[in-house]
């Protein structure tokens, strides 16, 4: 049985597309070209997928009205935020607004025309920087347009929504994916670019946090 799993490169979704082969489903990976302020992470995201051995698709597309660090040039990505600060600080800046939602749209207007049976999408709600569409709450909202919205649905099948790390901690989560054989190495999860990560913003500093509580190095900052 086929599925579509979203692929970011970064360690949530190589650990999911990892989840998703050993549940033995076909992969077919999404990876997207949204406007990023550099392209690291797509190439982490083919290197995943190769060292997989399953298909991948790149969709681009820019949303021309800005409102996140994460694409506008001109706005500052946030640094150095402990992990209390990111649970009750509201919603940063490196939000895009309504991300997934667009993704999961991508993804299911694939698994419609592909005839897969489920979408992965590596979204988690325990350590993250506490944006609206990684919450239980939504996917499942996403689960009822899929089945109402799709040719699949309408003739009597199901699209599953899938996001089987949305409940673990980022310590789980690096467990898990050492356990599956994930290519940690190969991933990248800092919202900047270069040769190496910049273990100051967000997204760094959760992975961090992620690796110490599993008691395993991140094999991304070796050497």
């Amino acid at each position: 049985m086929k599925a579509i799993v979203l692929l970011s490169g970064g360690l949530d979704s190589a650990t999911a597309l990892y989840w998703t082969m050993r549940k033995g489903f076909r992969p077919l990976c999404l990876i997207f070209d949204y406007g990023q302020k550099h392209v690291k992470e797509i190439r982490c995201a083919e290197s995943v997928a190769k060292k997989a051995g399953v298909p991948r698709e790149i969709v681009g597309f820019r949303l021309p009205w800005g409102g996140s660090s994460l694409t506008d040039p001109g706005m500052k990505l946030p640094r150095d935020r402990s992990p209390e600060r990111m649970a009750g600080g509201g919603i940063p800046s490196t939000y895009v607004p309504a991300r997934n939602t667009i993704f999961l749209s991508f993804a299911l207007s694939y698994a419609d025309a592909a005839g897969a049976r489920a979408v992965v999408i590596g979204a988690n709600a325990v350590d993250y920087s506490g944006y609206p569409d990684c919450r239980p709450a939504y996917l499942r909202a996403v689960q009822k347009a899929a089945s109402l919205g799709t040719r699949t649905g309408a003739e009597g099948g199901k699209i599953r929504i899938l996001a089987p790390l949305v409940r673990m901690t980022k310590g789980d989560i690096v467990r898990l994916g050492t356990r599956l054989g994930a290519p940690y190495a190969l991933t990248w999860s800092c919202y900047r670019g270069g040769a190496k990560p910049c273990r100051r913003c967000d997204s760094c500093l959760i992975r961090e946090k992620g690796f110490r509580e599993a008691g395993i190095p991140d094999p991304a900052l070796a050497g």
